[in-house]
């Protein structure tokens, strides 16, 4: 099936590092410290156009980032240009007050260089920090909080009784350096999400898993739609995560990334436990007349998934190969690749890397007379 293509003019395609480690930290964390800070400084130095802070509690895969304003100060510390961006607080988890607090101080140490990715949330287990009732409403609570976030950081108070009994109205401190704060909602498999966000203004951050690039053409031309329906100026934005790795030598970049991100996709998996059979590859892919898993299901499903992303879903690859995808990106309207660079490829081969990233960025932008004189 052909993708359907929006008219993206001379729309340009930005890329930005986007972080997922499957580590549980201590002593194995040195490689990945290094891999966070120096990516990092590589992106801010190179024309990158962000960098996110995923959240993810109680398991291995994300382990890292159980408070995404904790990674987003330390990078903003150790950068001066790339925007400072969550993917994404989990809304519904936390009082929106504390949110706005807490990415309020990320603005103000990063010179106003924050956005805010928020997410509904889908794991039940990281609903034991929330409030009663807000796993079964976490997808109205994300939208209820828009607006609400929005108040907020615009100094707004807000009502609420204390300790004492007392009614009192509450201003966030500190107040940050932008007047205005931008929002990047998660949204992958529902339209419903995709309209909604272009009703109320925001951005998306996407991913393939799940859904095919056409599948997702379709939904961003929804999320256009309801943006110009509801007179927003310009489009809006769409950013898309990819599992990201760009080598000189085809061959030799499917060998470095092969057993590596197995070994992630394992990790999701091990993350999901029994919901399992309602992940859209696993479920594929195994045979569920049982309604388990055998080993043998799961070592199959990891492989077919593998297959699956470096084929489809990934800039994982030759610059050539990489060169398709970002041309059928900028084909169907996506306006940034977020590059999840962090899935198990050691932190030296990932560095030595990103110079090839970078020159796909740059070649991903140039015109067909432009790459022909290359």
């Amino acid at each position: 099936m052909p993708v359907q293509t929006q008219n993206t003019q001379a729309r340009p395609l930005a890329f930005s590092l986007y972080y997922f480690a499957s580590d549980e930290g201590g002593a194995s964390a040195d490689d990945k410290r290094r891999l966070l800070f120096e990516s990092a400084r590589f992106a801010d130095s190179h024309g990158f156009s962000a960098v996110w802070a995923p959240e993810r509690h109680f398991h291995a895969f994300g382990g890292l980032s159980p408070n995404p304003s904790v990674t987003a100060a330390a990078l903003a510390a150790v950068t001066e240009n790339v925007r400072i961006r969550s993917g994404s607080v989990v809304v519904p988890l936390h009082h929106p007050a504390r949110v706005v607090e807490e990415w309020s101080l990320v603005d103000f140490l990063s010179g106003g260089r924050v956005d805010l990715g928020i997410a509904s949330g889908w794991f039940p287990n990281d609903f034991v920090l929330a409030q009663p009732g807000a796993y079964e409403r976490r997808g109205e609570l994300v939208f209820e909080r828009v607006n609400e976030l929005r108040s907020l950081w615009a100094g707004e108070s807000f009502e609420a009784v204390n300790a004492l009994g007392d009614t009192v109205h509450l201003r966030t401190m500190p107040r940050p350096v932008q007047r205005e704060l931008p929002i990047w909602i998660t949204a992958a498999g529902n339209p419903d999400t995709f309209r909604r966000a272009g009703m109320l203004g925001l951005n998306i951050l996407s991913h393939l898993l799940g859904q095919s690039l056409e599948a997702l053409a379709d939904k961003i031309t929804i999320y256009r739609d309801a943006w110009r329906q509801a007179g927003h100026p310009g489009e809006g934005a769409v950013t898309l995560m990819m599992h990201t790795f760009v080598g000189e030598d085809e061959t030799k970049v499917r060998r470095q990334v092969k057993a590596p991100m197995i070994h992630y996709l394992g990790s999701s998996a091990n993350l999901v436990g029994n919901y399992t059979a309602s992940v859209p590859f696993f479920k594929k892919q195994c045979s569920l007349a049982s309604g388990e898993l055998t080993q043998d299901d799961l070592n199959d499903a990891l492989e077919f998934s593998f297959e699956r992303y470096y084929a489809t879903s990934s800039l994982l690859g030759d610059m050539d190969r990489c060169l398709e995808m970002t041309d059928r990106l900028k084909a169907i309207g996506v306006d940034e690749v977020a590059c999840l660079i962090d899935f198990g490829v050691p932190a030296s081969e990932v560095l030595a890397a990103l110079p090839m990233l970078d020159e796909l960025r740059q070649l991903a932008n140039l015109t067909e007379e432009e790459l022909a004189e290359v």
